[in-house]
C-alpha cells in the first residue's frame, strides 16, 4: 500500500435537483474511488447509477485532453493537435477581427448552459468576458423558463418548500417529475411520509419509474396539465372544499376565479381536453382538498408546450386555494434556487453589457445560424458547457447551420462531442475532479464548496482559466479577471440583503469558504420546517398569491389562470394531426443526464439503443411490432428507433427517451431532428414535448 491515500469531499456539478455531495480516495495523485458523502444531510451518502460511475467519465480513453484544430471538412472529427499559446492567439485574433468589422462584436455567440451547475464555472468569468467584449447575449430559456415564469406571476418567487419537510406530507403529487429517477433523493422522503401513511400520485403521459412505483398514476394528454388543476378547483370550489380564510387573507382574485372554473371548467369539459375520465377528476380533487398536509412536486416537463408557463401558474394556485401553503410539508415545491443569495451581479458583471445588445434565445439557434433574426449574422460561436449539436430543437437545421463555412466555431468540452465535431478549435476542458467551484441546488437548502481531488489531466483546463486567457490575450482589463477562483467565491458569499430569501434572513449570513471547506454542506440560514407561505408573505407586487395578475393583464394576457392549448393539439389543429396524429415526448433517457453520459459504454449498454414506446392499439393500426425499426417523422425530419410496444404511453402519445448523441443513433440524428423552435407562452422557453408526428416501419 503507498504511503498517499487521503479523501476529498467534492460536489456533483450535473444538471439535477439533488446536488449530492461526494467523497473521492486519490492514491498517489489518482482518484481510485468515488461515492456518496455519507455526511451529507440530505443526499446522505448514495449516489444515482450515472454519477457512481463518474471515474469512468474523468479516466475515459476519449477525454479530451490537448487543444486541437480542425483540420478535414466540418463534421468529419478530422484534427490535429495545437498548443494552447496558438489556440488561444487564433481565437483571439478571430474575435477581435470580426468585433472590428462592420458586423461587430454582436456577430460572436456564447452558447452555455447546465453542463457545470458551479457558480464560478458555469456563469462568472464567462459572463464578464463577453459583456466587455459586447458580443450576443444568450437568452438561456432551454429547460427552466416557462414554468419559473409561471411561479413568478403567481407567488413572486419559485414554488418552494423545505424539500426535509416533505417526510411529514400525507398526499404527495407527482405531477410531471419522474422524482424517482431526477430527483432520488426527495423521492426517498416521499417514501418515507409513505411508509407513515402518505398517499404517493403521479400525474403524467408516460408510465415512467415514479408512476410505476406510485400508488395511483393518472395518465393526462399532454400539453393539457392546466386544464386539470382548473377542474380540480371546479371541483372544489363546487363542494365547498376551498379555505376561504386563506383565500381572504393572502389571495388576490379568488372570486373571479372561482366564477371562472364554476362556469368554464366541469369535470365533463375537462374530461373532454385531458382524456382523463371526470370520476378520476373529482377523486383527485376531494383526495388533493381534504388530505393534508398535500403537496405538488411539479417538475419542468409539464412546462414544455405552448401553454407550459399558464399551466405552471395555475397549478401553483392550487395550494393557496385549499391552503395548503399553511402546513409544513404542503405547498408546492419547483426549485429552491431562489432562496441562495449568490451575489451574482458581482460575479457575472451585467453593467458590462453595452447598450443596445441583442439577445438570441438559445431555442431558436437554427434561426440563428441560418441568419433569420434580427442584427448582424452569427460569424463566431464560442460553446461551452452545452451540446447544441445534439439538445436543440429542430436539429437538422441546427446542423446545416454548424456546417456553414464562413462560421468560425470554438468548443471547450471533456469529450469530442457531436458539437465539437464541427468546431474549428476545440479545447480540452476539466471534470469537477480538476477545478475548485461552489454550488446552490435547486433541490436542497444545503451550500457546498467542490475542492479539487486530482491535478487536471493532460492540459486540461476550466472554463475561468480560458477566459483569463482569452481576456489578457485581447487586452481586457486585468480587474475583471485577475481575481482567483477562491476570491470570486468568497466575494460571491459575503453578506447582503436578498428579498427572494422568503425565510426574512440573509442566507449567508456566517456562511464562508473557510467554514465550506472546514465542515463540508452547509445549511442556508432557514429555519426548521420552514413553511414560506403560512402567513402569505408572497413575493408579488400585491404580496399576495395573485390569482388575478395584472402584470400578465399589462403584458396582454389573461390576467386569470386559464388553459392554453399546446401549438400541436390534435383537438385545435386537427389538420396537421390528420398528418401526424401522434403527440411525442423525449423526457430524459434514465442512464444518461441531458447528452452527457451518453459516451459511457456502460451506462450506454444499460440504455440500449434508441426508441420508442407506443401504445398496442397505435403499434397494431401502423403494422408495427414490439422490437422492430421505426421511423419516427413529421415535417421537420426523421429519425430511425426501436419499437418498444406496451401500455407504457396512452393511446395517441409515443415516448423516444432522450438524449443520444447522433454518432450512436443508426440514421446520425436524434428526436430533435423533429422537435419545434416555437416558445412558450410566458418564459419565451422550449416547446420540447410540443410535437405532433407519425410512425411507420422502417424500409
Amino acid at each position: 500500500m503507498n504511503g498517499d491515500s487521503h479523501t476529498i469531499r467534492g460536489v456533483c456539478p450535473h444538471d439535477c435537483p439533488d446536488t449530492c455531495g461526494w467523497v473521492v480516495t486519490v492514491e498517489d495523485g489518482k482518484a481510485v474511488s468515488l461515492c456518496g458523502d455519507r455526511e451529507h444531510p440530505f443526499t446522505q451518502g448514495f449516489l444515482c447509477q450515472k454519477v457512481s460511475r463518474y471515474l469512468e467519465r474523468v479516466y475515459h480513453p476519449d477525454r479530451l485532453l490537448f487543444p486541437k484544430l480542425r483540420t478535414g471538412p466540418k463534421g468529419s472529427g478530422q484534427f490535429r493537435r495545437i498548443s494552447w499559446e496558438e489556440a488561444i492567439e487564433r481565437i483571439a485574433t478571430q474575435f477581435q477581427n470580426i468585433a472590428g468589422s462592420a458586423d461587430g462584436p454582436q456577430a460572436i455567440l456564447p452558447y452555455s448552459y447546465a453542463g457545470t451547475m458551479g457558480k464560478l464555472q458555469g456563469s462568472s468569468l464567462d459572463r464578464r468576458f463577453f459583456h466587455r467584449l459586447g458580443a450576443s447575449l444568450l437568452d438561456r430559456t432551454i429547460c427552466a423558463t416557462a414554468g419559473a415564469a409561471g411561479c413568478d406571476v403567481t407567488l413572486g418567487t419559485r414554488a418552494v418548500i423545505d424539500p426535509e419537510t416533505v417526510v411529514k406530507s400525507r398526499w404527495i403529487v407527482n405531477w410531471g417529475s419522474n422524482t424517482s429517477v431526477t430527483n432520488m433523493h426527495l423521492w426517498a422522503r416521499m417514501h418515507q411520509a409513505r411508509k407513515a401513511g402518505a398517499k404517493i400520485v403521479t400525474v403524467d403521459p408516460y408510465r415512467c419509474r415514479t408512476a410505476q412505483r406510485s400508488d395511483w398514476w393518472v395518465p393526462i394528454r399532454p400539453g393539457t396539465d392546466a386544464a386539470l388543476a382548473l377542474g380540480m378547483m371546479h371541483v372544489i370550489f363546487r363542494d365547498g372544499l376551498q379555505d376561504d380564510d386563506y383565500l381572504h387573507r393572502y389571495c388576490l382574485g379568488a372570486d373571479e376565479l372561482r366564477e371562472r372554473v364554476l362556469k368554464e371548467y366541469a369535470p365533463d369539459k375537462v374530461a373532454a381536453i385531458t382524456d382523463i375520465p371526470a370520476a378520476d377528476i373529482e377523486k383527485l380533487a376531494h383526495e388533493y382538498a381534504t388530505t393534508k398536509p398535500s403537496l405538488i412536486r411539479l417538475n419542468y416537463g409539464m412546462q414544455r408546450h405552448g401553454g407550459g408557463g399558464m399551466a405552471v401558474r395555475t397549478i401553483c394556485c392550487l395550494p393557496a386555494v385549499v391552503g395548503a401553503w399553511r402546513d409544513v410539508g404542503g405547498g408546492a415545491l419547483l426549485s429552491t434556487s431562489k432562496l441562495y443569495p449568490f451575489d451574482s451581479q458581482y460575479l457575472e458583471r451585467p453593467d458590462l453589457i453595452p447598450p443596445g445588445t441583442r439577445t438570441i434565445n438559445m431555442v431558436q439557434l437554427a434561426e440563428a445560424l441560418h441568419g433569420e433574426l434580427p442584427g448582424p449574422p452569427v460569424r463566431a460561436m464560442y460553446v461551452y458547457n452545452s451540446n447544441p449539436a445534439a439538445v436543440c430543437p429542430d436539429q437538422s437545421r441546427v446542423l446545416s447551420g454548424l456546417r456553414r463555412k464562413d462560421l468560425f466555431t470554438v468548443v471547450h468540452e471533456q469529450f469530442q462531442t457531436d458539437t465539437a465535431d464541427y468546431a474549428d478549435i476545440v479545447l480540452p476542458a476539466t471534470t469537477q475532479l480538476e477545478h475548485f467551484d461552489i454550488h446552490s441546488s435547486y433541490g436542497h437548502l444545503y451550500v457546498q464548496s467542490n475542492e479539487p481531488a486530482i491535478a487536471p489531466l493532460g492540459e486540461a483546463k476550466p472554463n475561468n482559466e480560458v477566459f483569463r486567457l482569452l481576456a489578457r490575450a485581447m487586452g481586457m482589463d486585468a480587474e475583471l479577471f485577475d481575481a482567483s477562483d477562491e476570491a470570486l467565491a468568497a466575494r460571491s458569499l459575503q453578506h447582503r440583503g436578498n428579498e427572494t430569501n422568503l425565510a426574512g434572513q440573509d442566507g449567508f449570513v456566517g456562511i464562508g469558504i473557510d467554514r465550506l471547506r472546514r465542515e463540508g454542506p452547509v445549511r442556508l440560514n432557514v429555519p426548521a420546517d420552514y413553511a414560506p407561505f403560512a402567513e402569505g408573505g408572497f413575493a408579488t407586487p400585491s404580496g399576495k398569491c395573485e390569482f388575478y395578475s395584472a402584470t400578465l393583464a399589462a403584458q396582454g394576457f389573461d390576467p386569470l389562470p386559464t388553459y392554453i392549448p399546446p401549438h400541436e393539439d390534435p383537438l385545435t389543429q386537427p389538420a396537421l394531426a390528420a398528418k401526424y396524429p401522434l403527440q411525442m415526448l423525449s423526457p430524459p433517457q434514465p442512464e444518461f443526464l441531458n447528452s452527457t453520459f451518453v459516451n459511457i459504454d456502460s451506462l450506454r449498454r444499460q440504455a440500449g439503443e434508441p426508441s420508442v414506446e407506443m401504445h398496442p392499439r397505435d403499434a397494431a393500426t401502423r403494422g408495427v411490432v414490439d422490437g422492430q425499426k421505426v421511423r419516427v417523422f413529421n415535417d421537420r425530419g426523421s429519425f430511425v428507433a426501436k419499437a418498444k410496444v406496451g401500455e407504457t404511453v396512452k393511446a395517441g402519445v409515443v415516448v423516444s427517451p432522450s438524449i443520444w448523441w447522433n454518432r450512436y443513433a443508426e440514421d446520425g440524428v436524434n428526436c430533435n431532428t423533429t422537435t419545434s423552435t416555437r416558445l412558450t407562452d410566458l418564459g419565451a422557453g422550449a416547446t420540447f414535448f410540443d410535437n405532433l408526428v407519425q410512425v411507420e416501419p422502417s424500409r
